[in-house]
């Protein structure tokens, strides 16, 4: 029988490009996000080079009855959900927490912290309840191990996806399930679009002089931290591009 990932984020960035990945390795789909256009034409790429099946759902993951209602409705095998990745994130600005609008104080830690808990708390039973060797994959980033300027909330967030990651693997120790937190670097993808309310160039200022990682590359690390055998946890990984040694400590050209 195929196995089955659930992506969350699955509309552009880094959850495309894992869904697209996991694709490739015949793994059947259930793409969660908020575009549904953007969904259907993912599906439509996946379909016509695999032989697979795709289930899309238009969910806010920061919004828990839409998480319990769109998980419970989940029939037959569609249940047994072997992998979970909690690609979903955000961040908004990049202005110094006493001069930040309250409102991307709620965006940002009801996507990057509150979702990731709701669709956790979601699928995690249904895991148990198949007794599946079953894997999470949240995905954190190098901003959660210190802060830099202009990100305090964002960085707040992102440590708190360790922590929250540190306490499932705790919770889950007496189960088969693993968990795995990936802590991207410097990533070009439409992340710093949303950061910067869609000023592009401003957007893609934040990678000159530097060759950044692709969402195909982070993709790539998620997919072999799955494959491995299932007594190897991988319980967090780092990855950042050549010149990048930390979170703040960049070298550009």
């Amino acid at each position: 029988m195929k196995k089955i990932v659930l992506i969350t984020g699955a509309s552009s960035g880094i959850g495309r490009a894992t869904a697209l990945k996991y694709a490739e390795e015949s793994f059947d789909l259930i793409l969660i996000a908020r575009r549904m256009e953007q969904l259907e034409e993912l599906k439509k790429e996946i379909t016509e080079f695999c032989n697979i099946e795709v289930k899309l759902l238009k969910v806010d993951i920061s919004k828990a009855q839409e998480v319990k209602e769109a998980v419970e409705s989940l029939e037959g095998s569609w249940r047994k959900i072997d992998i979970l990745v909690n690609s979903a994130g955000l961040a908004l600005g990049m202005n110094k927490i006493h001069e930040s609008d309250y409102d991307s104080f709620d965006n940002v830690i009801d996507v990057n912290v509150k979702g990731l808990l709701y669709v956790a708390r979601a699928v995690i039973p249904l895991m148990l309840e198949a007794n599946l060797d079953g894997h999470i994959v949240n995905l954190g980033s190098t901003a959660g191990m210190a802060a830099y300027p202009g990100g305090g909330v964002y960085c707040a967030s992102k440590a708190a996806v360790k922590t929250l990651s540190d306490s499932m693997r705790i919770d889950l120790i007496d189960t088969p399930i693993r968990v795995t937190n990936i802590q991207p670097g410097m990533v070009e993808t439409p992340f710093s679009d949303v950061r910067f309310y869609g000023d592009h160039d401003k957007a893609k200022s934040v990678y000159s002089g530097i060759e950044p990682l692709t969402a195909e590359d982070v993709a790539e690390v998620i997919t072999y931290a799955t494959s491995l055998p299932k007594n190897v946890q991988i319980c967090e990984l780092m990855i950042t591009p050549n010149k990048q040694a930390t979170g703040t400590n960049i070298y550009k050209k």
